[in-house]
Formats: C-alpha cells, sequence, structure tokens
C-alpha cells in the first residue's frame, strides 16, 4: 500500500473515532450530573411533610344531630321549674360510627335523657360546666352500644341550643 492509501484510510477512521469518544465523553459526563443530582436531593423532612399535608383538603366532617332534649333539671330546693332546652349534634370520625349511632338511636338517646336529668341547674350556669358536660355525654356514648361491639368514637359534640330556665 501507498502513503497516500494509509493516509486515506487514517482520515476516514478519525472522524469516526472523534464522534465515538465525543459520545462517551457526554454520556459520562450526564451520569455524573445525574449522580450528583441524585446525591444533593435533600430528603423531604418532617415538617415539608406536615406541610404538604396541611395544603390537602380536610375531609368533609361526619356530624349526627339529635333531636332536641327538654329535660327537669335537678335543684337544691327541688324546683320543678327548672328546666333545660338542649340540642346536640355529635361529630363522628367515619361513617361507620354514623350508622351505628343511627341504628342504635334510641339507646343513644335514653343514655342521653338519663345523663341530662342528672345535671344540676348551678353546674350548668358556668363554661367550666358546659365543656364537663361535653366530657360527660362522649364518656356516656362511648361504652358500646350492645355487649360485644366495639366502643364508639365522638371526636366532639356541639351545642345547637342551650336554653336553661
Amino acid at each position: 500500500m501507498s502513503d497516500s492509501a494509509l493516509s486515506a484510510s487514517r482520515k476516514k477512521k478519525r472522524p469516526l473515532m472523534m464522534i465515538l469518544l465525543l459520545l462517551i465523553a457526554i454520556g459520562a459526563c450526564g451520569a455524573a450530573g445525574y449522580a450528583w443530582w441524585m446525591l444533593h436531593k435533600q430528603p423531604v423532612t418532617a415538617a415539608q411533610a406536615a406541610q404538604a399535608k396541611k395544603n390537602e383538603p380536610p375531609a368533609a366532617p361526619i356530624f349526627l344531630a339529635l333531636d332536641t332534649f327538654t329535660v327537669n333539671l335537678q335543684t337544691p330546693d327541688n324546683d320543678p321549674d327548672r328546666v333545660l332546652y338542649i340540642g346536640l349534634t355529635l361529630r363522628l370520625p367515619d361513617e361507620k360510627n354514623r350508622a351505628t349511632l343511627s341504628e342504635y338511636l334510641p339507646e343513644v338517646r335514653s343514655r342521653l335523657l338519663l345523663l341530662l336529668s342528672r345535671q344540676k341547674t348551678s353546674d350548668l350556669v358556668s363554661e367550666a360546666g358546659k365543656q364537663q358536660l361535653v366530657q360527660d355525654i362522649k364518656q356516656v356514648l362511648d361504652a358500646p352500644l350492645v355487649k360485644g361491639q366495639p366502643s364508639q368514637v365522638i371526636n366532639d359534640v356541639l351545642f345547637t341550643a342551650f336554653i336553661l330556665r
């Protein structure tokens, strides 16, 4: 082969070799950039997770409105004219509790009537007395409605009417 033939074959191999080296260099840079990005990506902190959860819309509340109650109250002098007229709404965590309470509504109303009729006028006048009544209602309704049934969960008790006469 002559020198010109050797020179021509080298010139043909050089551009091919240059393109191959360029592609390898670009691939290596891309892999290095991806590795750097993955190593420096900050993990999600508890505060960021809480912020993301806070941005989610809250679940629709589940309420169970009860008919109003009218009960005679205990007074120190046994005055029969002391009456409590009270409307209640229960805030519940899920539909399952709502369905159970609705199914056993006569039992729920009976427990509440017994609790309300034991109240004293002097206790219900103050804010602390009303808050204690809320806690008592939660406790009374928390107990299983039927033997062997799980306890009910009441998130909150809301007064929709409260007249103490």
